[in-house]
């Protein structure tokens, strides 16, 4: 966890690597493996490694470890299955490959850090794909911001072990470490902020939203009075996986919430 780079990474800027976080997933964009990647898109570097470990880190908090296992037999599309109709996130029925490849690049060729924290933070087109074809209810665009919020840490010195899940209110955007931003409330990851409802992520990288969420001081969704907000929780505090709980956050949301 937070081991430092090798040596020929350690010069990179703060930028650059946090650039390198946002892109390192281009291929499940283009439906490819890690192994047919390409190395450039539209002249921008794509699917090089993340330093600090904070891929493989923020992987675990979604995806068991070792060799990945079908769980969905008849599901073998990078489109996210929906937790919340159980249909895939497949857009090729409403537009074509060519505007979906146009996306892909306007979402890769942010060169502003902060900008591409933004963009994936408010993107549609990210949350239709999963990050990992095995496991499709996980979702690329909250492992990407995930990977970016764990290395933007990680390169302040901090290890996972000093890291909270802190509630902000919706226009509280911190950039990098935000890593879910609706129309009621924001989350991110950073250190200890005693000013914010927050609790520990614990010691070990694990798929633990559940317990996570369930240890908050005060959650930000009324389940005293909505329906609706009492069914969102009753599932959050079901869901192991990250990625797959911020999408189902973000989903339900624009669901119920319009």
């Amino acid at each position: 966890m937070s081991e430092q780079p090798p040596a020929h990474e350690q010069s990179a800027t703060r930028e650059e690597e946090l650039l390198v976080a946002y892109r390192h997933d281009a291929h499940k964009l283009n439906g490819r493996s890690h192994a047919a990647a390409v190395d450039q898109i539209a002249g921008v570097r794509v699917n090089q490694s993340v330093p600090y470990g904070a891929d493989r880190d923020a992987a675990a908090l979604s995806r068991p470890s070792g060799e990945p296992t079908t769980t969905v037999d008849s599901h073998t599309s990078p489109y996210r299955l929906s937790l919340v109709d159980g249909e895939s996130r497949n857009p090729l029925s409403d537009v074509t490959r060519t505007d979906i490849e146009h996306a892909v690049r306007e979402l890769l060729s942010e060169t502003d850090p902060e900008a591409a924290h933004y963009v994936w933070l408010t993107s549609d087109l990210a949350a239709l794909f999963n990050e990992a074809v095995s496991y499709p209810y996980t979702s690329l665009k909250y492992h990407t911001l995930l990977v970016a919020a764990l290395l933007d840490n990680y390169r302040d010195g901090h290890s996972f072990s000093d890291l909270r899940l802190v509630v902000d209110d919706a226009e509280t955007i911190i950039p990098h470490r935000t890593v879910f931003a609706g129309d009621r409330f924001a989350l991110r990851i950073t250190a200890a902020e005693p000013n914010q409802p927050s609790t520990g992520l614990g010691d070990r990288l694990r798929r633990s939203w559940a317990s996570i969420w369930t240890q908050l001081p005060t959650h930000p969704i009324d389940t005293d009075h909505a329906t609706e907000d009492r069914i969102l929780d009753a599932n959050l505090r079901r869901i192991r996986s990250w990625s797959t709980a911020l999408q189902y956050i973000e989903e339900y949301g624009a669901v119920f919430d319009s």
